[in-house]
């Protein structure tokens, strides 16, 4: 049996010409393994650099047993410098001052933590790409297949299929009529395996619902 076209067990799924792997490309699920952090198969990471700790890179707040996780989906597409601003980074804003004293006297942690409020996790969809630095601010929700570009600031939740630009992020519009949006989120593509992936390449890539539908 012919290998896959893609393996999600390898490290460096790109290759370079001359046979080598493209060092700065990694799958997330084999580089991140954090108690608080779930990634779905082939989703990557693409930058300039290669960081020694990838969970820490793209959500520097989450510390292991805090009380919120991050789950992204399956096939999502990661630029260089994207940070995913998890609840643990809030401070308190009901009183006057955001200082959190709490933080360096531990006797006051406990009243400081039920103050900060939002504890939501951040769940960011199957097929999502998030842009060159874009930035995911606590307890965001990306819908599946969203585009949030460049430099974009995620200050709520995302649609399915919406592009959303700009600080703070907006959707700047729908990428497909509504109805085929719900068609695509009930075929689910994503979760199919990975043979009927690599036989249907050209319907999941392409604008034509009916041909998907046929492939699934």
């Amino acid at each position: 049996m012919s290998p896959p076209f893609l393996d999600a067990g390898l490290r460096h799924p790109i290759m370079l010409p001359d046979g080598s792997p493209h060092t700065c490309t990694v799958h997330l699920n084999q580089v991140i393994d954090h108690p608080n952090i779930a990634v779905g198969d082939y989703s990557y990471y693409s930058g300039f650099d290669t960081p020694a700790d990838y969970a820490s890179a793209l959500a520097p707040y989450l510390y292991p047993g805090a009380p919120e996780r991050l789950t992204i989906g399956k096939f999502c597409q990661l630029a260089h410098g994207v940070h995913i601003i998890t609840s643990s980074a809030n401070h308190a804003m009901d009183g006057f001052s955001t200082y959190p004293f709490a933080v360096f006297n531990q006797e006051l942690i406990g009243s400081y933590a039920a103050s900060i409020g939002n504890r939501r996790d951040t769940l960011i969809g199957n097929d999502v790409w998030l842009g060159f630095e874009s930035v995911v601010m606590p307890g965001v929700h990306i819908g599946n297949g969203a585009i949030i570009a460049a430099r974009s600031v995620v200050t709520r939740d995302v649609p399915d299929y919406a592009v959303v630009g700009g600080n703070p992020g907006r959707v700047l519009k729908q990428r497909y009529p509504d109805d085929v949006v719900q068609r695509l989120i009930k075929l689910a593509w994503w979760d199919w395996d990975i043979e009927q992936i690599g036989r249907h390449v050209d319907a999941i890539t392409g604008a034509d619902i009916k041909a998907l539908e046929l492939a699934g």
